[in-house]
């Protein structure tokens, strides 16, 4: 697959352009978004992405429309356990209902740069040491069972370490000045929770691509595919938040559908890794039928879930969602508490 410079450039012109309209024209005044709004913002996205992948189909070969039908669809899918982490990190940081599209909005900007840089470093890994598939094998199988034993993992309320280094260093206000990321008090200049609660989403978004980057890395080996899929995949992913209650809590089994299409990827990474690496001829797995495999295994555990949620309400209050919606409620406001220095505003 050659990929143009001229190719690359439309693609991030658009990606930026959307972005720039999504914060001119839906957040230039911040608002409680609601779930309609929502809704139709979802659908958007994954037309687009189906727009995206009928261009690459007929541009560069129904091979590498699947490729990226496979890689968005993975990545989609993994991208919401994303979710149930920002749940937790906008309860802890107390972010005001109308500033929480703008959080996720200017967050998930910062989590596409930051994958960009590493799906560079992967694609330069698998360029170089065909083994490379060998490691993201077994992660990939190491996060697999990791997945489907995640339902007791809490969160972290405070994001990761590198907004503690944030909060102990840099001057840091406890009160949400409107939009503000920064404001001056007494000539001193203070950054405000709205930037901390940015910082945080769009850095613990990368501790997620760790997973998911390999993990469609297994389905494509075009970098410029596995940004878009992850590109596409995040920024429907904003909008998917606040469907969480009505959509996301009658999914009781998906993680164990996730983990399901990560061993099966992981798999697949072997058995190309043994064929690149040694003289056997392992059998080989088509995009074709990874792709029927990912759709069929989605469908399989929506379907199941519903069904069960049916006959048992109760199995909702079950799901991952309840579980980060309790760790919001227990974890409210906490990471306030610990913002700022001992002479921040309070």
């Amino acid at each position: 697959m050659n990929v143009s410079s001229a190719v690359w450039i439309v693609t991030l012109g658009i990606l930026i352009a959307a972005f720039v309209l999504d914060f001119v024209v839906v957040d230039a005044r911040p608002h409680v978004f609601g779930p309609k709004q929502a809704a139709r913002w979802v659908v958007a996205y994954i037309l687009a992405a189906l727009a995206f992948a009928a261009f690459v189909w007929n541009y560069f070969g129904a091979e590498y429309g699947q490729q990226f039908l496979a890689g968005w669809i993975t990545e989609y899918s993994l991208s919401v356990d994303n979710l149930f982490v920002f749940i937790v990190l906008m309860s802890s940081f107390a972010v005001p209902e109308m500033l929480k599209h703008r959080v996720l909005l200017i967050g998930v900007a910062i989590a596409i740069i930051l994958r960009g840089a590493l799906i560079v470093v992967g694609a330069a890994a698998i360029s170089r040491f065909t083994a490379t598939f060998y490691v993201f094998a077994v992660f990939l199988f190491y996060t697999a069972i990791s997945v489907w034993r995640s339902h007791d993992e809490e969160p972290d309320p405070e994001g990761n370490g590198l907004i503690r280094l944030v909060e102990k260093y840099i001057p840091t206000s406890r009160e949400y000045v409107d939009a503000k990321l920064t404001i001056q008090i007494s000539g001193k200049r203070y950054i405000t929770p709205l930037f901390v609660v940015i910082l945080a989403v769009g850095t613990t978004d990368l501790l997620f691509a760790l997973d998911s980057i390999p993990a469609v890395f297994g389905l494509t080996k075009e970098p410029y595919l596995v940004f878009a899929a992850n590109a596409f995949a995040l920024m429907g992913l904003r909008q998917l938040y606040f469907l969480l209650d009505g959509l996301l809590s009658k999914i009781i089994y998906l993680a164990r559908g996730l983990a399901i299409i990560l061993g099966f990827i992981a798999v697949k990474l072997f058995l190309e890794a043994l064929a690149g690496t040694t003289d056997l001829h392992p059998p080989h797995i088509t995009i074709a039928q990874s792709l029927m495999f990912i759709a069929t295994t989605l469908g399989v555990t929506v379907i199941t879930s519903l069904i069960a949620v049916r006959r048992s309400p109760e199995l909702a209050l079950q799901s991952e969602i309840s579980h980060a919606v309790n760790e919001s409620t227990e974890h409210l406001g906490e990471a306030i508490e610990h913002l700022g220095s001992e002479d921040s505003p309070k």
